[in-house]
């Protein structure tokens, strides 16, 4: 019983400090594309609205990936703590993965972070330029590494089991497994739409206080750009992305459905329902028939495998995954139907005086991390009992430890953490609240960079 209690504190633990710590590298990824776009506009034509937007959000940016990269370090020490069987069993090709990520990744993005904020004056525009290109690179290729390292605990290929461990014997099949593209794709858009929800929640404060300066007006209206490109085509990928996990995780599906029975010649999508595990059944479902069918299979007469033909000891929580995924996707349609108001507004050039569009965009702020850390419970609630799917249990997974162990270091964790990250994200938000300031003097007037005048390229060497 006590080592029962350790894995669901070991369990929550490990929930609580990944749901903190993926806040943080989402926000760093989109904005660092932004970023990127933000001061090729500003060297392009010489606007200095491109500017100052770029000298606020760096601000933020620069808080927001020093609380990344704390909250992240603590997830590493935990694997050794709390996680020993998992790191023994498949640490010979996560371990490898991760250090991939730091090689290739981190040591770019802080290599070229101290240039990217601090290298103003001291080097060339294109060599300023260039350094807040690795950044964002820096953004991507980590998520790269850390997508293929979790993708194979979902769809684990290219390995062999010697002595109990996991040993890689193809590194191009373990990197590209089967889930991977889906997951990395689904995970970046994601993240370019956190930051951009954020960056157009932050226009719609000044907007309602009612500020018209160049730089918040710029900020709302590339944010719903940004949205209307990304969130239909991130719909898209989902459906691929389920797709892909019903072919390689169809428990998964079910739980998700809240399917108990495979329904022959069609099944239904349950909108509404309480899965319940014991009784083997989903209370107060509102079924559309054939409509699971379609969604998930693209055939009117599809079938979809329920829970019941599963044996229980491998069956995900439904009453979770099923609710986390409806969160997810009913955000992203109010996503959606707020890009699609903006364009509305902004063909009747209403864009900016709506006041009611204004409030609804700045509560569909925290959608973006919503949504994203919903998804995230789906995934990783629906790939349970496994750590690494079909191969280690979550429960071979857990170190020799004492429920008293984990519960003392979680309360450590919980407190340690709201002060922290309480404090930065509270300053993260005053910054916010002042909003990008309209022609400050960040750099000497006379410094104009264009990438179009070379002379001026020279007025910094």
């Amino acid at each position: 019983m006590e080592m029962f209690d350790a894995l669901l504190l070991a369990r929550l633990q490990f929930a609580f400090t990944v749901a903190v710590h993926i806040i943080f590298p989402a926000i760093s990824i989109g904005l660092a594309s932004f970023l990127a776009v933000l001061e090729w506009r500003w060297l392009a034509n010489g606007n200095r609205v491109y500017q100052d937007m770029f000298f606020f959000w760096s601000k933020i940016f620069a808080i927001n990936f020093g609380l990344g990269v704390v909250s992240g370090v603590v997830m590493a020490y935990e694997f050794g703590t709390n996680w020993s069987g998992f790191s023994r069993f498949a640490g010979n090709i996560t371990g490898p993965l991760l250090t991939y990520e730091v090689l290739t990744a981190f040591f770019l993005e802080a290599g070229f972070l101290g240039i990217m904020l601090f290298g103003w004056r001291r080097v060339s525009p294109r060599a300023h330029f260039f350094a807040t290109l690795m950044v964002a690179v820096g953004t991507l290729i980590s998520t790269f590494w850390i997508l293929s390292s979790n993708s194979f605990m979902h769809t684990p290929q290219g390995y062999a089991i010697r002595d109990g461990r996991l040993v890689p014997v193809d590194w191009w099949l373990v990197i590209f497994n089967p889930s991977f593209p889906y997951r990395l794709a689904h995970m970046t858009i994601a993240a370019f739409i956190v930051a951009a929800l954020i960056v157009v929640a932050c226009g719609a404060w000044h907007l309602l206080r009612g500020r018209r300066d160049d730089p918040v007006k710029r900020s709302f209206s590339m944010g719903l750009w940004i949205l209307l490109a990304l969130v239909p085509l991130q719909i898209l990928v989902g459906d691929a992305h389920g797709l892909n996990t019903r072919e390689h995780q169809p428990a998964k599906i079910a739980a998700i459905e809240g399917l108990w029975e495979t329904e022959k010649g069609g099944t239904s999508l349950n909108l509404f329902g309480i899965p319940d595990m014991q009784a083997e059944e989903t209370k107060y479902a509102l079924k559309v028939p054939h409509l699971g069918s379609l969604i998930l299979t693209h055939s009117w007469e599809g079938e979809i495998r329920g829970l019941k033909e599963f044996p229980r000891e491998d069956r995900p929580n439904s009453l979770i995954v099923f609710w986390s995924f409806r969160v997810m996707a009913g955000l992203g349609m109010l996503m959606l139907l707020m890009a699609v108001l903006g364009v509305v507004l902004r063909r009747g050039g209403r864009l900016y005086e709506s006041k009611a569009f204004q409030r609804f965009t700045f509560c569909m702020g925290p959608s973006g991390l919503i949504a994203l850390i919903a998804g995230w419970v789906t995934t990783e609630v629906g790939r349970q009992p496994w750590t690494v799917y079909g191969l280690l249990r979550t429960a071979d997974s857990v170190s020799p430890i004492s429920s008293q162990q984990v519960g003392v270091s979680f309360l450590i964790l919980v407190v340690v953490y709201f002060l922290v990250f309480g404090v930065g994200v509270y300053y993260m938000l005053k910054l916010m609240a002042q909003g990008p300031q309209p022609h400050v003097e960040h750099l000497d007037d006379s410094v104009r960079p264009s990438l179009s005048n070379r002379d001026q390229f020279q007025s910094f060497n």
